[in-house]
Formats: structure tokens, C-alpha cells, sequence
């Protein structure tokens, strides 16, 4: 199996080598940089699997970087963030960022939120044939919503005939949204079923992703059922 390659952006020389040493010695490649800039230019000569991205960076902040990331690659980006109620985590998930972690961190606790964001994008379609053979549109495998069509077996999604590109982690949200119509879903459901969380886990991160969403998808086409969660307009 091939190694996977991590870029990690943490200006905190410490916190830098320390984690490195602790990635590495759970086989991972490290590729540690100090700011954001030299982690821009080792992300597009190295394409890593996974980017670790500390959000107060020097040159260019963690969350630019990720939104620069995003532009270019939908490799998996978790956000590090000394605060867990910082606007700094809302600000790295609306970048494009599909987790973060709060430091200060146990190693043991990154190497699992690492293997599971690689999990979901080891298979980014997640429940991979979502629609019955009797689906929403009558074809196996792909889902009709006006005019939204979701190809559960190709991974695609087009709006009105024009395709629309969505992270691994949008795909898999939406698989588990279309897959269900109508369904109320909540965000500890989503949790579990998207980003792999059995221990529970920030339910922003479910908000900030069904926002981006939305505005791939259309506004109107997943409802918000409050004190419940969210669910797809059928």
C-alpha cells in the first residue's frame, strides 16, 4: 500500500517537529512547513493525500491557503485551531476545509481524524449505489430532483444539464440526502454517517457544509427542520 503523504503548515516550531515525529512514527510522509506560502508551493510540486493547515499562519493565513488549495485540488484539508469556538473554524469550513481539530491535541486523536477524513475519500461516494433500482428517476443508479440529477454510481451531479463539482465530503452529504428524500436527518446522523464521528463531534461542521451545499445545489432544495436537522426536498 502506498504511504500517505501529509502536508502540514504549523508555524509553532515545536508543535511542528513534535507532530511530525508522531505522524511519522504512525507511517505517514510528513512534509512540515512554517507558513502559508512555502506550504502553497510544497502542496502544487508534491500534491500530498491529505493537507494539515494551522489557521494563524504567517504569508499567508490557514484559511487563504486552504481556499487556494480548494481552487486548485479536492484533497482533503483539516483545519488546526487553537480556539473551538473561534469565528477562525467557521471561516477554514466555509474555505473549503471538510474538518478541524482544536489544539492543543493528543496525537492519537489527529492520526484518527486524519484516517477518517482518508476513509471517506477512499471511497468519496461513500454508500456507493445509493438509489435502489427503482429510483427517484426509474435508472438504476441515478436520482432525479427537478432538475438536480445525482449519478450515484458515477460520482456526478448536474444542475439543468451543467455539471456541478463538489468535494468528496459534498458528495457523500448529498448521497446520504438523496438517498433519503423527504427524510429528516439530523446532524448527529450526518456525523456518523459522513465524516465517519462514532464519539459525536462539532455539529457546525455539518452547518457550514449543507450552507456550501446550498449554494452548489440551490438554496432552496435542502430544508432546514429546526430542532431536528435537515432534510432534501423530494
Amino acid at each position: 500500500m502506498a504511504e500517505t503523504h501529509v502536508l502540514f503548515v504549523e508555524d509553532d516550531d515545536v508543535i511542528r517537529e513534535a507532530t511530525t515525529l508522531a505522524l511519522e512514527r504512525d507511517g505517514f510522509v510528513v512534509t512540515a512547513m512554517p507558513d502559508g506560502l512555502s506550504g502553497l508551493e510544497s502542496f502544487r510540486a508534491d500534491r500530498p493525500d491529505i493537507a494539515l493547515l494551522d489557521v494563524m499562519v504567517p504569508g499567508m493565513d490557514g484559511v487563504s491557503l486552504c481556499r487556494r488549495i480548494r481552487d486548485e485540488s479536492t484533497v482533503p484539508v483539516i483545519m488546526l485551531s487553537a480556539r473551538a469556538d473561534s469565528i477562525d473554524v467557521v471561516l477554514g469550513l466555509e474555505a473549503g476545509a471538510d474538518d478541524y481539530v482544536t489544539k492543543p491535541f493528543d496525537g492519537s486523536v489527529l492520526v484518527a481524524r486524519i484516517r477518517a477524513v482518508l476513509r471517506r475519500f477512499g471511497h468519496a461516494g461513500g454508500p456507493q449505489g445509493g438509489g435502489s433500482e427503482d429510483d427517484a428517476s426509474g435508472e438504476r443508479g441515478v436520482l432525479l430532483f427537478g432538475d438536480l440529477e445525482v449519478d450515484t454510481e458515477g460520482m456526478e451531479v448536474r444542475k439543468a444539464g451543467t455539471s456541478v463539482a463538489l468535494t468528496p465530503t459534498e458528495m457523500r452529504l448529498l448521497l446520504e440526502f438523496s438517498t433519503s428524500p423527504g427524510t429528516v436527518l439530523s446532524r448527529d446522523r450526518l456525523l456518523e454517517r459522513v465524516w465517519d464521528y462514532d464519539w459525536g463531534g462539532d455539529t457546525r461542521v455539518v452547518d457550514v457544509h449543507v450552507q456550501r451545499l446550498r449554494t452548489k445545489i440551490g438554496q432552496d432544495r435542502i430544508e432546514t427542520v429546526r430542532g431536528f436537522g435537515y432534510k432534501l426536498k423530494a
